[in-house]
């Protein structure tokens, strides 16, 4: 068994590694192997290529890897945390709640690099908070999260609108925020938030085994000399800074929190300290593959990839909806 479980961590770090590939490669103007080494080797000879490759190309093949990074490893944790197996960045409002702050933070610290990253990261978090404590006070089944999600998300998805509405300079850039799109980004745009990815994301892998012990319900995490509600808080506010800094540079990609760790599941069992990393590989990958999708099947249109994902994550969502009735606790 374990090596199977090596061959397949083998076969999705590979598969990360063809993914990122492609998506140097594929495009609007597809470039060959052999053109990429000469862009890089002769940068003066070939300065369409490289321009090609190191402003738009690797950006955005580093954007999809820590966005899935980021929204899978976000995904394990909010699942773990909340003892249910329906909850992502996506189904309970993180991401409206991070989108909502988003636009704020546009409004009121326009061209300032460090506002949208901070403000996605207390839009995601209050968002997880609020949902959090909704399921505590009331019925804490997986339904009602869920419900409690949708809730949210509405009131958050009203003030983005009213936002758009309000400043108009936003509501001309905003159809491929509100889609999840990794088109037009830079280094400097991606520079801090995929930092607070990395570093939230080690941060996980340090803290797999508590979250293992958290998903063994509190009394048990209790006997064992866990401090129950200061661990959820950390994880809260890890998952919360992992999701908002995706939504701040790639806006509301949905259901990768959802799809991918199902995925790990089935393949590596419950062990956070594995279902992490494998996570956040085949987060990295599926992003990926969803971004060179839009850009190649509907040439010369750009199709974002959130829209890809919610046609492959609706459908996901209906099926475990209709598997996993009823639900465990949580407590606070």
């Amino acid at each position: 068994m374990k090596k199977k479980k090596l061959l397949l961590i083998i076969f999705l770090f590979l598969l990360l590694i063809f993914s990122a590939g492609l998506g140097i490669f594929f495009g609007s103007v597809p470039l060959g192997p052999g053109e990429v080494v000469r862009a890089f080797a002769d940068r003066e000879g070939n300065p369409t290529a490289f321009t090609l490759l190191t402003a738009v190309r690797l950006p955005r093949v580093m954007g999809g890897i820590f966005a899935g990074i980021g929204l899978s490893c976000a995904g394990v944790i909010l699942q773990g945390v909340m003892n249910n197996s329906l909850a992502s960045p996506n189904t309970i409002g993180v991401n409206s709640g991070s989108g909502f702050a988003v636009m704020i933070a546009l409004m009121l610290a326009p061209g300032k690099v460090w506002a949208v990253p901070l403000f996605a990261f207390l839009g995601a978090f209050l968002t997880t908070l609020t949902v959090f404590g909704l399921a505590f006070l009331a019925d804490s089944s997986r339904t009602t999260i869920v419900l409690a999600g949708v809730t949210i998300s509405s009131f958050l998805n009203a003030g983005i609108n009213t936002v758009k509405l309000l400043d108009a300079e936003i509501y001309m850039n905003l159809s491929s925020f509100m889609a999840g799109s990794l088109s037009g980004l830079t280094v400097r745009k991606l520079t801090l938030p995929c930092a607070l990815i990395l570093a939230a994301f080690l941060a996980c892998l340090c803290l797999g085994r508590a979250l293992n012990v958290l998903g063994l319900g509190d009394d048990v995490a209790r006997s064992l000399g866990m401090r129950v509600s200061l661990t959820r808080l950390v994880f809260l506010i890890l998952s919360s800074v992992m999701a908002g800094c995706v939504v701040s540079y790639a806006g509301l990609l949905g259901f990768v929190g959802l799809i991918v760790p199902h995925i790990c599941r089935q393949l590596f069992g419950n062990d956070a300290r594995l279902l992490l990393p494998c996570s956040a590989l085949l987060g990295g990958s599926f992003v990926l593959v969803c971004d060179l999708l839009g850009r190649v099947l509907f040439a010369p249109y750009e199709l974002p990839a959130g829209i890809l994902m919610a046609f492959i994550g609706g459908p996901f969502f209906l099926y475990l909806l209709l598997k996993k009735k009823g639900g465990r606790r949580v407590s606070a």
